[in-house]
């Protein structure tokens, strides 16, 4: 028998569509298994934070404090647990226990869990260009390719721009694509990048400082992997903001700000649309970034 369970409010979007709806309807079970399957003791509510899964604190027989994560099934978090298998701890959180088919992980729990929004920006941007490099390791199968990602952004951006009934200027648009199409052909080494490594997913931890949480790996340059931290805003959503964790995480770490630039355009752009609804705040800061406003 399923347990009873309290949805976030980050998580009711999934109420609105079908695929979400029935995920919703199979939740219960599929904690009660994972519940049963691991010895856990369910210690909490779900995080309220939470946008595309349920994560409930848990713990272990023995009494170490975990986190149960039900995954909403989309493809950007099919490698979640192998990307964090393959740090192995190293920056990121632990993977304790993994159920594919369930689409269930099992992962070390952060204390305090603050997360690096919490601190100063220039503080947090100093722990960003620190846990980076520890990321980038070389990467290939099964981890999906940046360049794949891209072809799919490019063909997705006009369809859903029309679909939302235009909702910023073709030249936007265009500029977007254009970006992509000039970097997907010529990167550089392909790495473990993580498209979702905003501050709200860097944590506070006793094993280290930092440590991230929540990744949607893909392999790509590195070049890409900045491109999360630049366009969030919650480190400040403001042009000069946006301008200056360009300017500082491309010169700390050797990168080539143009094609940090590009990606994240194209990148911010495609995240700034879901299936009914637009990201304002995205699309202002693509249009900072593309230098259109």
């Amino acid at each position: 028998m399923g347990v009873r369970l309290e949805i976030p409010e980050g998580l009711r979007w999934t109420e609105r569509v079908p695929a979400g709806r029935a995920w919703l309807a199979a939740l219960p079970d599929r904690v009660a298994e994972c519940v049963d399957g691991w010895g856990l003791r369910l210690s909490g509510p779900p995080f309220p934070s939470a946008f595309a899964s349920l994560a409930m604190p848990a713990e272990l027989p023995d009494g170490t404090r975990a986190v149960l994560k039900l995954q909403y099934p989309d493809p950007d978090s099919e490698h979640e647990a192998t990307a964090l298998a393959r740090w192995a701890g190293d920056g990121a959180v632990r993977l304790l226990a993994h159920d594919p088919a369930r689409r269930a992980l099992l992962v070390e729990r952060c204390d305090p869990g603050t997360p690096l929004h919490a601190v100063a920006a220039d503080e947090a941007l100093g722990v960003v260009a620190g846990l980076l490099p520890r990321l980038w390791r070389p990467a290939g199968a099964p981890f999906t390719p940046l360049a794949e990602e891209a072809a799919g952004w490019r063909e997705q951006l006009p369809v859903a721009w029309a679909r939302l009934n235009r909702p910023f200027e073709r030249r936007l648009l265009d500029t977007a694509l254009g970006r992509l199409a000039e970097l997907v052909d010529t990167q550089g080494e392909q790495v473990l990048v993580n498209q979702d490594l905003h501050a709200g997913n860097i944590l506070r931890a006793g094993r280290e400082p930092w440590l991230v949480i929540d990744p949607k790996p893909l392999a790509g340059e590195r070049e890409f992997g900045v491109v999360a931290i630049v366009r969030g805003q919650e480190l400040g959503h403001s042009p000069v903001a946006v301008r200056r964790r360009l300017d500082r995480l491309t010169a700390e770490l050797d990168l080539d700000r143009e094609r940090v630039l590009g990606w994240a355009v194209g990148h911010t752009l495609a995240w700034s649309m879901a299936e009914d609804v637009v990201f304002a705040n995205q699309v202002e800061t693509a249009r900072w970034l593309a230098g259109l406003g």
